[in-house]
This record gives C-alpha cells, structure tokens and sequence, in this order.
C-alpha cells in the first residue's frame, strides 16, 4: 500500500495520529510539501509533535549525508519515537531532583531551566510552579511535575490545531478566488495578511512577549500561556544532551562553507512586501583599530513579518581579493524588556554569494539595526604602500584634482548615495561629512552648496560632487593632506584603494506595514551596542562546555555556515584569567593575532574571545578549543 493511500484509509486511533503529526508539521511549515532541511528544525518539529529526541536518536534519521525529510518520513520517525512517557517524566523528575528529597524546589528549576536553551527569568520560573503547586508549598512532587509537563503538552498540541485550521481555512480561501478568477479569464494576485513562515523561520522566541525570534529551539512557558510559543521551555526539562558538556570541548566540523550553500530562502511573497534599501560601510578606525558602521532605525507602525538582508557591495575601488567579507546583522530593541534584553534576532543564514537573511514577525514599535562583521578578514593593513598617488595636477598655475582621484571620488560619491537614486540628499552628504570632517553640515554650509554646486531636486548630482572637490583642490596651493584625511577615514590607501573598508546592502522588507522607517541613525563602534546582545546569542544558540577547574565559568562555542564566535561566561564572584588554545582548528581565520591567547574575564561578566571563519570556503574547517585556567 502506497504512502498516499494509507493516509487515505486512516481512521479512529491512526487518524487521530496523523492529524497531530500534521497539525505539528503545519506549526513550523506553510504546507506538508515543505521539506525539513536541517537536524535542528527536525529536532523542532518533533519536539511540537509531543518527542523529545537525544542525540542517539536524532543520529538514527538525521545521518551525516541526509539533505532533507519529508512530511512522510516525520510521520513514519513519530510512529517509531514514541510521546513522552511516564519512565521518561520520572527520569527527568530525579535529574532535577538535585538533593533527592522527592520534590523540586524553586531554585533546583530555576538551575535547569537557565542552563540550556531559552533563558527563562526567576518569576516565570516560579509561575511554572505556582501554576501547579496544588498543595501551594512552592515545590513539585512528582503528581504535579507530571501535571506541568503534561498540561504544557496538551497546550502545544491545541496551538498546533489552531495554526493548523487556520492555515487549511486561508488555502481554501484562496483556491476558492483562483478558481472564481480563472473562470472570469482574469489572475489576482493575493497579499496575505498572515505571517508565512519559511523552513528556517521558527515559532515566537519565548523570552519575551514581544520577541518572536527565527532560530529559537525551546520557547518559555510564559509564552506558551499567552499563546504565542508551541515549543515549552518545560519539554527541555526532559533531555540530558542540553546540559553543559565537560572542558576540553571535542573538535567541532564543518562542511565545506560557501562552496555549497544554497539560495536563501525568501518569502514565497516578497514582491508583494514594501522595499526599503540602504547602503553602509564597515570602517576601521584609524587610530584604535576598532570596526565602526552605519547603524539604523527602523521604525513599524505595525506588527508584521520583516525579511532582511545584508550583503557585501562591490567597488572598482576595493582591493582585488579572492574572498568575500563577512557581513551580517543583530536587529535590536529601542529598549530592554521586561528581562532586560535588547536582542530580538540575528542573521544566520547565507548564500553562496555572501548574502545573509533573516525573517521574524515584529511588533510595532522602534528597532535599531546594527550591522555585523567579524574582523576576521577586514583588518588594518599590515604596511602602508611605498608609493602614493597623486591627487592634485597643475594646468596653467591652476590646481585641480587627477584623473585617478576623480575615478575615487566618483566611487565615494555612489557609495554615500546611501538610498541609490543616483544624488546626495542633505542627509547623505552630513553622514559623508560626518565620517570625513567628525562634524556635521549647518544651514550656512548646506546654503552653500545650493549656491555653487549642481542640484537635481534639491540634491546634490554626481557631478556637482565632483565640483565641490575641484574648488577644494583649486583652495589648496597643492597642499594634499587634507583630501588624504578625507581619504583615509573612508578606508583608502595611498594606491587609492579600498582596503580598510568594506561597504554594504541593506534590504528591509516588510509584510503588513506599508510606511515602515528605515534609515541610518548613526556612525559608531560596531561593538558599542553589540557587546551584551551578541554574547546572549552565542550563549542561548551555542553549545556549553564547563571549564575544568572553576564551577562557574562556561565556555559557550556558536557555530553557523560561515561564522564560529567563542564566549567566556564567568558567574564566579572573582576575575579569572583562561588560556584558550585554538591552534588545532583547522582552515580557520580569526579576529585576533593568535590562536592562542589568553583572556581576563572579570566576575559576573562575559567576553567575546574570538570570531573564526572558513579561509578556503571550498574546504571543511573546524573549531578545536583547549582551555586552561591561570592562577
């Protein structure tokens, strides 16, 4: 009997089953013909459909050569893998139950639920509880730790039917007007007013109410009661592999990167969602060494589904290499949340290209934009050219500026084009002056430039840039230092190229909000606002590992296609300093001088200690990490 049949004939009991299994299928896909594509949204939707899978299990259907399931093969591993039991509840009841007295107090839930996956705060902790605490004396025996787990379940399997209908109601829908316009000879094309979820876009992070975060393996039961997460914080009670592993960490592999990275993938609707582009650059400070950016607000009048993307822009002015550099972003809240987190969510997908996405469903309301390098390629440069080139010529007693020098300031000027319309508005040219001057354009100075230079609708032309620098040139005497300062901040060496810079393309797509505000707030240190945001990431979606010697201290490892970034989490009330030797990874370039360093990590605080990517993104790279405590 076929697959398809089989289906077909199911009734009572396996027609019960088949509809959890589609309705858990339904909660993270737009259809059952949508395929799983990655170990992680495997472990997702069983974990919707009510499994809790290890690593032994998971390895049994997900193989080193696997590329994809389909809504059949989960079928088939939700028959095999069974629900939660209760030998499974009492096994994960004892391994909470810390000091063994029959009962989980506050403090020993609290522990677990902040070791691994999504963090959850002290009250939401101890609402788990008191939501089942029947006897009401602030702890679990095992009838009411099986109840939180249970009601949790049966919560996830009733969402689960709700996105379900609500998804089969909206196809009918549609298929109803196709077939109405077919007839009429005519074809409408649909706006969904639904949020579309795609294969790497996963249900509302949990951590807070208005994050609803791609990526998020294990949501809060906070969330859950508000019906926004199908994935409990409580179902990771249940499964031992989320536990911090013992130091020193095994070495970690990758495939090969970029080499064979697919398209991202985008809304199936995009055309019908409202663009807004951006250009920016990534700077290297000329004194610190440190990395700055544009950075960006974005402003919703309305909930929506946002796609945004950010690649690497090329230049004729940029240096002639191989590689492309690694561009991202963090999307930010204007403010914490209740818990005190910025982070909404961050891009970590990428095509072959260098093109990175991400998409999440955001509330209305303010949202900085922070794009995101590594530093592992773009570095200062090693040593300045021997040479320079010239920037001034003098024709008959007259200065102006060179041929070589107007191909650059022809580059500047679309590169400062910041929205693309071919002109300079008012802002743009404050940011460019900004940048080059540290000082902003003021009525006198603008008035100025509507005086003397070209304009196109109240806009600066290419050319009418290009005339503001001749009457700089024809000011000089000769003198070249002051275009050199303009020159440098944007990057440029004295061969005239781009090699401390790296520009940019942001596309900002929104589904249901038309008048969505995105432009650049500002130019300033990447890490400024990053610092606490980009460690929370690494430490929510990354692996832990204790270190050997020191109880409080995690290192917490990230890994994606195309970016690895190690994080030291010291909760000790004492500094400590840790030697990381990383010289055993392999085809790895990093942020820092050395693979093997050694960090100070002062108490309660985390750092950043590197940022690795592939080298030849045609080979496998790997991670491997030995930490030592220094006394």
């Amino acid at each position: 009997m076929s697959r398809r049949s089989s289906r077909a004939s199911m009734g009572g009991d396996n027609g019960e089953f088949y509809l959890e299994c589609k309705a858990a299928y339904l909660s993270i896909y737009d259809s059952i013909k949508d395929e799983i594509e990655s170990e992680e949204d495997l472990v997702q939707v069983l974990q919707q459909a009510g499994r809790n899978p290890s690593k032994k299990v998971l390895a049994k259907y997900w193989k080193a050569d696997t590329e994809n399931l389909a809504f059949d093969d989960f079928v088939e591993i939700c028959k095999k893998e069974k629900a939660t039991t209760a030998d499974d509840l009492m096994k994960a009841f004892r391994k909470i139950d810390i000091n063994g007295d029959g009962y989980i107090s506050l403090e020993e839930l609290y522990k677990i639920m902040t070791t691994k996956g999504e963090k959850m705060t002290r009250s939401e902790v101890k609402k788990m509880i008191d939501d089942v605490d029947e006897n009401k004396d602030g702890r679990l025996d095992y009838g009411e730790f099986c109840k939180m787990i249970m009601e949790t379940t049966e919560e996830c399997k009733k969402m689960s039917r709700k996105i379900m209908e609500k998804k089969e109601q909206k196809r009918r829908r549609e298929d109803q007007i196709k077939t109405s316009d077919s007839r009429a000879g005519s074809q409408v094309s649909l706006k969904s007013t639904t949020s579309l979820r795609s294969h790497n876009e996963r249900p509302m992070s949990a951590s807070s109410r208005s994050t609803k975060d791609e990526g998020s393996m294990f949501g809060s039961f906070a969330s859950i009661k508000s019906g926004a997460s199908l994935a409990g914080s409580r179902k990771s009670l249940l499964s031992v592999d989320d536990l911090p592993k013992p130091s020193p960490r095994n070495k970690k592999s990758k495939g090969a990167a970029a080499s064979t990275l697919s398209k991202l993938t985008e809304p199936k609707n995009l055309k019908e969602w409202t663009h807004t582009p951006s250009k920016g650059m990534f700077f290297l400070d000329e004194d610190t060494g440190n990395l700055l950016c544009h950075q960006y607000d974005l402003k919703l009048t309305e909930d929506t589904s946002v796609w945004i993307t950010i690649q690497p822009l090329k230049s004729r002015c940029l240096a002639d290499v191989d590689h492309v550099v690694d561009t991202g972003l963090f999307i930010l809240r204007d403010k914490p949340d209740e818990d005190g987190n910025v982070l909404v969510s961050f891009t970590k997908h990428r095509d072959a290209k260098g093109k990175y996405g991400v998409k999440c469903s955001m509330d209305a309301g303010d949202y900085r934009i922070i794009p995101f390098t590594t530093g592992s390629r773009l570095k200062k440069r090693e040593a300045d050219p021997s040479s320079s080139a010239k920037l001034l010529q003098n024709k008959d007693g007259k200065y102006t500026i060179s041929r070589a020098f107007r191909k650059a300031l022809e580059d500047i000027f679309d590169l400062s084009d910041l929205d693309g319309n071919g002109t300079m508005s008012r802002e743009e040219f404050n940011w460019y002056n900004i940048r080059t001057s540290d000082e902003e354009v003021g009525d006198d100075e603008w008035e100025v430039v509507e005086e003397r230079l070209e304009l196109e609708n109240g806009e600066i032309t290419k050319n009418g840039f290009l005339q503001l620098n001749e009457l700089e040139a024809e000011d000089s005497n000769g003198d070249e230092d002051d275009m050199w300062v303009t020159l440098e901040s944007l990057g440029f060496n004295k061969n005239l190229v781009m090699d401390e810079a790296c520009p940019f393309l942001i596309d900002v797509y929104t589904e249901d909000c038309d008048d969505a505000e995105f432009k650049v707030a500002a130019i300033e240190e990447m890490m400024d606002k990053l610092q606490r945001p980009l460690c929370q990431s690494v430490m929510e979606k990354g692996e832990a590992s204790k270190i050997k010697g020191m109880k409080d201290l995690t290192m917490y490892t990230y890994m994606s296609d195309t970016r690895a970034t190690v994080v030291l989490d010291n909760k000790s009330y004492s500094t400590v300093q840790v030697n990381l030797d990383c010289t055993g990874s392999q085809n790895c370039l990093t942020n820092r001088p050395s693979l093997d360093e050694t960090f100070t990590v002062k108490s309660q605080s985390q750092i950043i200690a590197y940022h690795f990517t592939p080298d030849n993104e045609d080979e496998e790279w790997n991670i491997k990490c030995t930490e030592i405590i220094q006394k």
